[in-house]
């Protein structure tokens, strides 16, 4: 399928970003610069960062590829993943960020083990849990890219994690998190204008809206209602349960949350919510609707989808295929994707990075170790995710979405109630915070493992997990020796957002 002009810019493309992360090696003096880049982003930078972040290969090829399999009833899922930017700046982020100034945190561990006076058992906890879920998260992103690479190169799928780990890797790597904010900038803006012109080409393509929600009701008119009416997935209960998921697991995820620590003035999260959830907003409903072009376009016969278990993933792929038949432009939607996918893979790469290199090797294992050899532990540890991730995806998931589900499921599980009950209710304690993050994260363990193996759930297995965790923290809280006065006044702890 590829000609020279597709290499070309494609190629293009990865030497752009490789390029970013040379010039950001430049500003890195120390593990602060690498981290969390000097906590110097500005406003667009750190919406589109926040965007980019959350962004995935969910959001390209897991959108559109649910939306083509369940239709409809999917569709809260464009409402609930923008919702999470507005509750990760507004519910963490406020009240985060006025505690960093005064007390430096590079990390969300940093947090927990100030809060809740844990320096090693919670912070170890922690550090662990949230390089566990990451790279679950991570194997979805790679998945993603390679689906793309193979797509438009023919390329078995081995050489396409090669090439999509070599080139995330490279500027991740030298640049931290001022190559990934900058990089995120660009891809946001590649991301939310291909979206913006090639999905209605998609959707004008297949018919035009009406046609395409007529064929779906004609088709099954389960499609085209707001909710399964029976089954396992997207009833309304479940509903409520992946709102859950998607709102407050991606807003408490240590990738997303890790972006407030770097912003230069808490003035920027006054329009930062409405702004990132409207322009996500958009590009999630095009994609959705992508999908749902999709459903039409197979149907017809216009094209059918590869004989693998993840196919639906690649009907946006296939759509803009037939719905452009210019090869060239085909290599420019493929930036797209990639540029999507790759905005959360380097995020999530870097998060391990600091949270093995700094809260494990530097707090931990060599409290004394210098600041080189932390930045340095740092780039080592976000070379050996990637390699990790790119062998698990060798053998992708039946579904990319519901794999990166799963991710989140555990985020929300494993971070949700400890960070909630850390910064608003002073009563939580160093116990409760233990027991609940522990509980949170095998509970997940279980109930995923019971529903991917055993029996569907009537909600998202993490729901079940957080509600365990919920009251383990109470429970535990209550019966264990109060977190002082002094630390929690230090960590602004109570029932408000604004700190005063």
């Amino acid at each position: 399928m590829a000609d020279g002009a597709t290499i070309g810019i494609v190629v293009i493309y990865c030497l752009a970003m490789i390029g970013i992360g040379g010039w950001a090696s430049r500003k890195i003096k120390n593990t602060e610069d690498y981290l969390v880049a000097g906590r110097s982003l500005g406003f667009w930078v750190f919406v589109l960062l926040m965007i980019g972040t959350v962004c995935s290969g969910m959001s390209l090829l897991g959108v559109s590829g649910l939306g083509f399999k369940f239709g409809w009833p999917t569709i809260w899922e464009q409402i609930f993943v923008p919702l999470s930017i507005a509750f990760c700046i507004i519910f963490f982020g406020v009240k985060l960020h006025a505690i960093t100034r005064n007390t430096g945190y590079m990390t969300v561990q940093d947090y927990l083990a100030h809060r809740y006076e844990s320096p090693t058992a919670l912070r170890t906890l922690s550090a662990v849990a949230g390089i566990i879920v990451s790279l679950i998260y991570l194997v979805g992103q790679y998945t993603a890219i390679a689906i793309v690479l193979m797509w438009l190169f023919e390329i078995p799928l081995w050489l396409a994690l090669i090439i999509a780990t070599l080139v995330v890797t490279i500027y991740t790597t030298i640049g931290g998190l001022y190559a990934v904010a900058w990089a995120a900038l660009i891809q946001s803006f590649i991301l939310i204008l291909g979206v913006v012109i090639m999905a209605p080409i998609i959707i004008f393509y297949a018919g035009g809206f009406t046609h395409v929600n007529e064929f779906m009701a004609s088709v099954n008119p389960d499609l085209v209602q707001p909710w399964m009416a029976g089954g396992m997935v997207f009833t309304p209960a479940y509903l409520v349960s992946f709102g859950v998921l998607l709102i407050i697991g991606l807003a408490c995820a240590p990738h997303v949350i890790n972006n407030i620590l770097a912003v230069k003035d808490a003035r920027l999260f006054t329009w930062a919510p409405l702004l990132g959830f409207l322009i996500y907003g958009v590009v999630m409903f095009l994609l959705k609707f992508a999908g749902f072009a999709g459903i039409v376009l197979v149907q017809e016969g216009v094209f059918t989808l590869p004989d693998v278990p993840n196919a639906q993933d690649f009907v946006i792929l296939y759509g803009i295929q037939n719905a452009i038949p210019h090869i060239a432009l085909w290599s420019i939607f493929a930036v797209i994707v990639l540029a999507a996918v790759m905005s959360t893979t380097d995020r999530l790469m870097l998060t391990i990075g600091a949270m093995f290199s700094w809260d494990i090797y530097k707090k931990i294992i060599r409290p004394n170790a210098p600041d080189t050899q932390v930045l340095l532990m740092s780039k080592i540890v976000v070379i050996l995710s990637a390699l990790v991730t790119m062998i698990i995806a060798l053998n992708p998931p039946e579904m990319l979405a519901f794999l990166i589900w799963m991710g989140i499921g555990v985020m929300l599980s494993t971070f949700a109630v400890p960070l909630l009950a850390g910064l608003y209710w002073r009563r939580a304690t160093r116990m409760g915070a233990i027991i609940s993050m522990a509980a949170g994260l095998v509970s997940a363990g279980i109930f995923g493992a019971y529903y991917q193996y055993v029996a569907k759930l009537p909600l998202h297995f993490s729901f079940y997990a957080v509600i365990i965790s919920c009251i383990a923290m109470i429970i535990v809280s209550l019966c264990t020796k109060q977190t002082s006065e002094k630390v929690l006044d230090e960590t602004k702890t109570g029932w408000y957002i604004r700190c005063r």
